[in-house]
């Protein structure tokens, strides 16, 4: 007897969800110039705030 065929199940292989970078990609390149207006204000924001704090810690040397 060959119970090999008769006792495999059909699994549907279906694909794994996309991963949030693959997404995230997708989104940049659908919404195209949007993306990168937001990325300049993220990166000058960061910038300005790391500046800021670098200002609030400046040491105090006497002259």
């Amino acid at each position: 007897m060959n119970t090999d065929s008769t006792n495999k199940k059909s699994v549907s292989k279906t694909p794994p969800p996309s991963s949030f970078v693959k997404l995230a990609m997708k989104n940049m390149v659908r919404k195209g110039n949007q993306s990168l207006i937001h990325f300049g204000f993220t990166a000058f924001g960061f910038v300005a705030f790391i500046l800021f704090v670098a200002w609030l810690g400046r040491p105090n040397l006497p002259h």
